[in-house]
């Protein structure tokens, strides 16, 4: 029966209902019948906020890997942990619909704060564990001890040119020169008034 559901699943459609494994023990179900059923497994995992042409090269390169490929995304309280209060930009819901809809993602996975790092790739046991050059919780002494667990990792360079964080940045810093734009102009109008 879950044999016919993930034919249907992988049948093109975006399926987020399926496609979306609510639970780490639903998935380690999900991932037995798939490796039975011959499946290479690849898996990913990361924030994905303010999804943007770099994150579908990398999925799509993670993809090119194996067969099937299982995107461990991080949750809000997760990402705000990682990477400070203000993030993330784009809430966790939004943020898997958008990679379900990419076709180079088969499943999805949301990681909490309760869950290491290496849960997920200790549940997967996946084929190959694509991991980012550009991601610094992931140093080499970690890649050696996940060896274990997966036959292969693929460490991949940057797909684009620029990162979420520099676009925030870029955003941030446009605002605050807009800000600090009106806020010289309402100074000097006042000034004016004030001297007359």
């Amino acid at each position: 029966m879950l044999e016919t559901k993930i034919k249907q699943i992988l049948g093109g459609k975006t399926e987020f209902e399926n496609r979306f494994v609510k639970d780490f023990k639903q998935l380690g179900e999900l991932v037995t019948v798939l490796k039975k059923m011959g499946y290479k497994i690849v898996l990913t995992q990361g924030v994905y906020d303010l999804l943007h042409e770099g994150h579908a090269k990398y999925l799509e390169n993670a993809k090119s890997h194996g067969d099937i490929l299982i995107v461990g995304v991080d949750s809000d309280e997760l990402t705000r942990l990682r990477k400070g209060p203000t993030r993330p930009i784009v809430p966790q819901d939004e943020r898997l619909k958008m990679l379900a809809h990419l076709r180079h993602v088969d499943f999805l996975v949301l990681r909490e704060t309760k869950h290491e790092i290496g849960d997920l790739i200790r549940l997967v046991k996946p084929d190959v564990l694509i991991v980012s050059k550009s991601t610094t919780d992931f140093p080499k002494e970690m890649a050696m001890e996940y060896k274990n667990n997966c036959g292969q990792i693929v460490m991949l360079p940057p797909q684009s040119t620029t990162t979420t964080s520099a676009r925030i940045r870029t955003l941030f810093i446009e605002g605050a020169e807009k800000l600090a734009s009106e806020i010289n102009q309402l100074t000097k109008d006042f000034l004016e008034k004030f001297n007359k």
